[in-house]
């Protein structure tokens, strides 16, 4: 009985943060995270400030777990690329392509999002931090396993990763993306991946 009733309140509490951030999310796109409070989000929700603070201590932390959402969107998109039965290039091809794709269209269209994510940013939060690592590690399964199948000339994959990474991070990052998009004098999306994917194939000795 004692699971049974664990589980139950578990489950009930996920519930009610899961109301919270959608409310908080839905306030933050349409007024702005700047402009929304804590007081704000309870409203919508009928409930007391009280009781949101049950299960966030600030709208810092509201912001932080939307923020973690929106990344678990990017590393889904990534964790499926890799696993497709597709050459290393093309994986690769597809997954800056997608994730410059979902910058544009979930970062920047929306503008009180693209104001949501600068923040994350400028606090340097370590759940970005964390998202990177991972996406690096996604990255580096699939240069190991183009390794393996002779497309990449050998190297090191964690770092093949990295450099990858840095190579492509103005088709991801969010600033970047949207400082690039009106200039006529950078490398467009398909010139700097086959770039960065003819590097891999590249040997050094």
């Amino acid at each position: 009985m004692d699971e049974l009733a664990d589980s139950t309140l578990e489950k009930s509490r996920q519930e009610n943060v899961t109301r919270i951030l959608d409310a908080a999310d839905r306030l933050f796109r349409h007024y702005g995270y700047s402009k929304t409070t804590v007081a704000d989000v309870a409203r919508d929700l009928g409930m007391s400030p009280a009781n949101i603070y049950r299960f966030f201590a600030s709208k810092v932390e509201i912001h932080q777990a939307i923020c973690g959402r929106m990344l678990e969107t990017s590393y889904k998109m990534a964790f499926d690329i890799r696993h497709l039965p597709e050459s290393a290039s093309e994986r690769l091809r597809r997954y800056v392509r997608g994730q410059y794709q979902m910058t544009l269209d979930t970062m920047l269209d929306q503008e009180k999002v693209h104001e949501m994510v600068i923040v994350a940013i400028e606090r340097d939060w370590h759940v970005i931090e964390t998202h990177i690592d991972s996406i690096h590690d996604l990255i580096a399964e699939i240069i190991r396993e183009g390794i393996e199948a002779g497309e990449f000339a050998e190297q090191d994959p964690v770092v093949a990763s990295r450099c990858f990474g840095a190579a492509t991070v103005n088709l991801c990052h969010p600033q970047m993306v949207a400082q690039c998009l009106a200039k006529t004098n950078r490398a467009t999306v398909d010139e700097l991946i086959e770039f960065s994917i003819r590097a891999l194939k590249q040997s050094d000795r």
